[in-house]
């Protein structure tokens, strides 16, 4: 049963439309922009306003400015970039709200593509403030969230302002919803997890979620060593989350077999590129080095794995993956990831950065474009910004 608008559920000819995207894309010292996927995620989107005929306002963070105006943090390389990825002229105001914003809007025709003054130079935008959200949604007739790496933050420009003015799902939020969401509702079976990053703590949550769901959950990163610890074996200088070992137990007995550990790893004398390093077996990691990455017996163990599953979700890189050398298991998972028999999944952050560096995006089902909302998200909870739609949807239907 439909629960939020989409898009195309609205006529946007001749009417002003208000998008949050996420353009909080990553800066160089200098502020140039150093990766621009986040931009172009979102031009399904604006080109299908400016082909329907639509005023399109876009509305944005950059950064952590923290409701104070800071030079580097202005969205005036982010109008550029998407100009240039537009081939159309975009407008770049310098407010988010106000009578100069207010009149600007007022005389934009069709077709034409405004974008606002980063939205955290005002605190009350993290504050949720509805005043400062009443005061977004009065710019047009309709809003429109394609913003999904801001839509577990009950934020004034994804929750507040639903409030006030019928809004939608754009392209890209309309397809991590019901891609990941049809994965962990109804995934063809079997149906597989990987987990991976340094601390079971950030995960706890998820891997308790999935391990209801899937068949084998397989572990990576720096946290294996905490499961393996609580198993009694003795794990060198990795590290471990000692506050957390009899969590780790606990999840191994809760989980019955479904939740598969390395059987190896790559010991390095310390994290550097430049660090002695040697594959052992897991129980034989020597007391003076520290586990830096899955070894070659995971990699083929995990692949077995892998090689028969019809859904797959990985979140979390396997090693060290920003070292070269301490890369190859999530590189290794990353290329079984791209066989084209299966559903893939990947979360955002860390394991879709090595996705990218592999170049190996156009071969998955999807990369998600948010890391902690696909964290939430895979730990089943509600993100505010999508009740916050489904809300609107039954105030405005």
């Amino acid at each position: 049963m439909k629960s939020i608008f989409t898009i195309k559920d609205f006529n946007v000819k001749n009417k002003r439309v208000l998008v949050r995207v996420d353009f909080n894309v990553p800066l160089d010292k200098k502020g140039n922009i150093t990766d621009d996927k986040r931009i172009k995620a979102a031009l399904p989107t604006i080109n299908y306003l400016i082909k329907n005929k639509a005023m399109v306002i876009l509305m944005s963070h950059l950064g952590r400015p923290k409701g104070e105006i800071t030079n580097q943090l202005k969205m005036d390389k982010v109008a550029e970039r998407l100009e240039k990825l537009l081939k159309k002229k975009v407008y770049k105001l310098d407010d988010c709200i106000g009578q100069d914003v207010e009149d600007f809007i007022d005389k934009m025709v069709d077709k034409e593509v405004v974008l606002l003054e980063n939205l955290r130079f005002y605190k009350e935008e993290k504050e949720n403030d509805l005043e400062f959200a009443n005061s977004l949604a009065d710019l047009a007739d309709l809003y429109i969230n394609d913003a999904f790496g801001t839509c577990h933050r009950a934020h004034a420009s994804v929750e507040g302002i639903t409030k006030y003015i019928p809004a939608a799902a754009g392209f890209l939020l309309q397809k991590e919803i019901e891609i990941m969401g049809s994965a962990l509702t109804k995934p063809k079976k079997p149906f597989i997890a990987i987990m991976g990053g340094v601390k079971v703590s950030d995960k706890i949550n998820a891997i308790n979620n999935l391990l209801k769901k899937v068949d084998k959950l397989l572990i990576g990163g720096a946290m294996m060593f905490t499961f393996l610890k609580s198993k009694g074996i003795k794990t060198g200088k990795s590290l471990v989350e000692e506050d957390k070992l009899s969590l780790a137990k606990n999840l191994l007995k809760k989980a019955k077999g479904k939740l598969v550990l390395p059987v190896d790893t790559i010991a390095a004398a310390k994290i550097d590129k430049k660090a002695e390093s040697r594959t052992v077996d897991i129980d034989n990691i020597p007391k003076n080095m520290i586990g830096v990455d899955i070894g070659p017996k995971t990699v083929k163990l995990y692949k077995k794995i892998i090689s028969k599953a019809k859904t797959i979700i990985w979140n979390g890189p396997m090693g060290v993956f920003e070292i070269s050398k301490f890369a190859k298991g999530t590189s290794e998972i990353a290329k079984i990831l791209a066989r084209p028999k299966a559903i893939t999944i990947v979360g955002g952050g860390d394991s879709a950065a090595a996705i990218e560096k592999l170049k190996l995006e156009k071969k998955l089902t999807h990369v998600s474009t948010g890391g902690g909302a696909s964290l939430e998200f895979l730990e089943g909870k509600k993100l505010p910004a999508i009740q916050a739609l489904e809300k609107n949807y039954k105030r405005f239907k």
